[in-house]
C-alpha cells in the first residue's frame, strides 16, 4: 500500500502509528519530496469517490496564501489537478492508496471501516 504523507505532520504521524499497530505494510512517500503527478491525482480522485476539493489541504499556509477559498469555485477540475500537482503542501494528507481504495486525511473510524 502506498502511504503519501508529510513526515512533520502530526496527523500523518498518528496515521502511520495506526497502520503500524495494525501491522499494515506501507510504502512511505514524502509528499514534499515526491509530489503526486497529475495522472496519479486524477486516478486517486476518481477512485476515492470524493469531491476534488477534499484533496486540498485547506488548513495549509499555501492554500491561504494563494487565496484558494475564493479561487477554487471558478476553476475547472483540470485546473485544480494541475495546481495540486505543483506543490505537495497544497494536497490533503495523509493519502493511503491500495488496489481497492483511496483514503484522504486521517479519520480513524473511516480507516477502520475500510481496513
Amino acid at each position: 500500500m502506498l502511504y503519501v504523507c508529510y513526515p512533520k505532520c502530526s496527523t500523518c504521524k498518528k496515521a502511520e502509528q495506526y497502520l503500524n499497530e495494525k501491522k499494515i505494510e506501507i510504502e512511505v512517500r514524502d509528499i514534499k519530496v515526491n509530489n503526486p503527478s497529475k495522472d496519479e491525482l486524477r486516478n486517486w480522485i476518481e477512485r476515492s469517490g470524493l469531491d476534488i476539493k477534499r484533496f486540498f489541504n485547506t488548513s495549509g499556509l499555501k492554500y491561504k496564501e494563494l487565496n484558494l477559498k475564493e479561487k477554487l469555485p471558478q476553476m475547472s477540475d483540470e485546473e485544480k489537478i494541475e495546481l495540486l500537482s505543483t506543490d505537495g503542501m497544497l494536497v490533503k494528507r495523509p493519502i493511503l492508496v491500495s488496489d481497492d481504495f483511496v483514503l484522504v486525511g486521517f479519520k480513524q473510524a473511516e480507516w477502520e471501516s475500510v481496513l
